[in-house]
């Protein structure tokens, strides 16, 4: 090899460096995703410290990006903590993140209904049942799904 580190940490370096690239990555992710292609644990760790500490990698841009990118696919709050959570993010940082996007769950969870169902009325029980599910498994409370069935349907 004609050149050699003095950096043993290098190798771990560079591949961080590559997976950030492409997009944020929470520290577990990125963590994860170093383990996977079999790197020392405590270099793992000291990249991941030195990448906090340059700002590369900071769970909280992380947080507000996700969210964002998921109320555009029209997900509701409990979904994206859900998945935030399942990411490694801080409860905090995850609670942080919505208050700062200040959506009205209210009108995207209507939104939501209408993209899927339009302004169609609602039948019966039955039919009431699987939007309810629907907006459910988007990620909207009872409150949000309520609001959304009652404004549609008048």
């Amino acid at each position: 090899m004609l050149f050699e580190s003095s950096n043993p940490d290098q190798p771990v370096w560079d591949c961080a460096l590559r997976i950030l690239s492409r997009r944020d990555h929470s520290r577990r992710e990125l963590e994860q995703k170093l383990r996977q292609r079999e790197f020392e644990q405590e270099a793992i760790t000291r990249t991941l410290n030195k990448l906090e500490q340059q700002q590369w990698l900071q769970d909280a841009r992380f947080a507000e990006v996700q969210v964002r990118q998921h109320i555009y696919k029209k997900h509701g709050p409990q979904r994206i903590r859900a998945e935030l959570q399942r990411k490694g993010v801080h409860p905090d940082e995850i609670a942080t993140a919505l208050e700062q996007e200040e959506t009205d769950w209210f009108e995207l969870a209507r939104e939501c209904h209408f993209a899927r169902f339009g302004d169609a009325p609602i039948p019966d029980f039955k039919e009431r049942a699987r939007r309810m599910r629907y907006l459910q498994a988007r990620g909207f409370g009872p409150d949000h799904i309520r609001y959304a069935l009652e404004s549609d349907s008048e």
